[in-house]
Order: C-alpha cells, then sequence, then structure tokens
C-alpha cells in the first residue's frame, strides 16, 4: 500500500470529493497499478487509514481500523474517532496470543495462527475492514465531520500511539496534547517509546511486539 497515501491526497484535493469517494477512488487506482498481482489473494497487503481534511470552516475526518483521530475542542475535551472492529474478532485467538511474553516461541506461533485466521475474515462482514484492493472497504469507514471554530488541534496517529492513553493508560489525552505543543510528534513517540522500554517482553501490556509502529500528525489552529 506504498501507493495510497499519494493517491488518496491527489484525490481528495478537490473539496467536492467525499472522504469515502475519495478513498475508494485511490484503493481502485493503486489497484490497477499492480496488474501482475493476485488481489484477491488473503495476504494482499492492506493499511489502516485516518484522515483529516480542513473544508472551509469545517474539518472532515475518515478512519478506517485502529488508527484513530482526536480532536482537542477549544472549550477543552478531547473527542476520539477511531474503529475498533478489529478487537471483536477472533478473540480467543487474540487472548492466546496475549498469554505469551514476546520474543518468545509461543508468542510467534500464537502471532501466526492470529494472522493467518484475520486473513480469512478481513474485509469481510463476519470480520473487520481495512484499505486494501477492494475499493468495498472505504464503504465501510467511520466518517463526520467537526466545525473548525470548535477545534483548537488535532492529531493523526497510528495504534503504535494511541496506546500509551488506551492501553497503556500512562498519559491523558491531555497530556499527549500538551507534549504535541512542547516536543512535537517526535517527543510524543520518544514518550511511548520510553514507557515500552519498561516492559520490553510485554508483561504488563501484552502486544504483538515490543514496539509497534508508532506515527502522528499534529496541527493546530
Amino acid at each position: 500500500m506504498a501507493h495510497l497515501g499519494g493517491q488518496l491526497m491527489a484525490t481528495l484535493a478537490d473539496p467536492s470529493v467525499t472522504l469515502t469517494d475519495g478513498l475508494a477512488s485511490a484503493l481502485e487506482r493503486v489497484a490497477t497499478m499492480h496488474p501482475e498481482c493476485d488481489l484477491t489473494n488473503p495476504g494482499t497487503p492492506s493499511a489502516t487509514v485516518a484522515v483529516l481534511r480542513q473544508r472551509y470552516e469545517v474539518l472532515d475526518y475518515l478512519v478506517l481500523a485502529d488508527s484513530p483521530v482526536v480532536l482537542e475542542g477549544t472549550s477543552g475535551g478531547h473527542t476520539v474517532i477511531t474503529d475498533l472492529r478489529v478487537d471483536e474478532v477472533l478473540p480467543e485467538l487474540r487472548t492466546e496470543v496475549e498469554r505469551h511474553e514476546t520474543h518468545t516461541s509461543g508468542h510467534r506461533e500464537a502471532l501466526q495462527r492470529l494472522v493467518l485466521a484475520q486473513r480469512q475474515v478481513r474485509n469481510t462482514p463476519d470480520g473487520y475492514w481495512v484499505a486494501g484492493a477492494n475499493p468495498e472497504a472505504a464503504r465501510h469507514c467511520v466518517t463526520g465531520s467537526a466545525k473548525l471554530g470548535n477545534v483548537r488541534s488535532a492529531a493523526v496517529m497510528s495504534d503504535g500511539v494511541s496506546r500509551l492513553v488506551t492501553e497503556y493508560e500512562m498519559a491523558t489525552w491531555g497530556q499527549v496534547f500538551s507534549t504535541l505543543r512542547t516536543e512535537g510528534p517526535s517527543g510524543l513517540i520518544r514518550s511511548v517509546r520510553k514507557t515500552e522500554a519498561t516492559d520490553p517482553t510485554g508483561r504488563r501490556w501484552p502486544r504483538y511486539k515490543s514496539g509497534d509502529d508508532a506515527t502522528v500528525a499534529y496541527c493546530c489552529w
């Protein structure tokens, strides 16, 4: 899905195009770039998507899978837009993965079983949806909008960053935005890594690997 970001930016440059339609178009364009690939294979690369677009005096947002958009209100409080349907499927296999410390054979084997099973239900009505070869996934996003005047700042991040609040419970959203204002995205990512370093084998906070991918974009008004 390396080309998806560029295609998505191109399709959403037109403010009359909805985020859903833009994502569907981008997914279709990326698929046509790989005619030699079997895009029906369950192992076809996929990605979570989190988009925030300013359109005149409105902020439009779209989330597909567990990379959230977080809005900080001008009067305080935070609105978290995320899609956690992946957490609702195959709970027994997820529990089995979390029983093992990372970097162990038991963890690797349990994770492999979970990943293989997830591929069978990915982008199906009985499973969960992510950005893949089928543009139909775009129709299953979480979408909405907020008035620009009601938003002080916003962050778009991977779940590898948001878990500092949602899973590790080592910060509040207010503290996250304070870090973003003073230290920027790199400072927030350092905070995540510092926290994870205190639990390198996932004993306190079970996870798929010692450090999941961490990315964040921050903007303010």
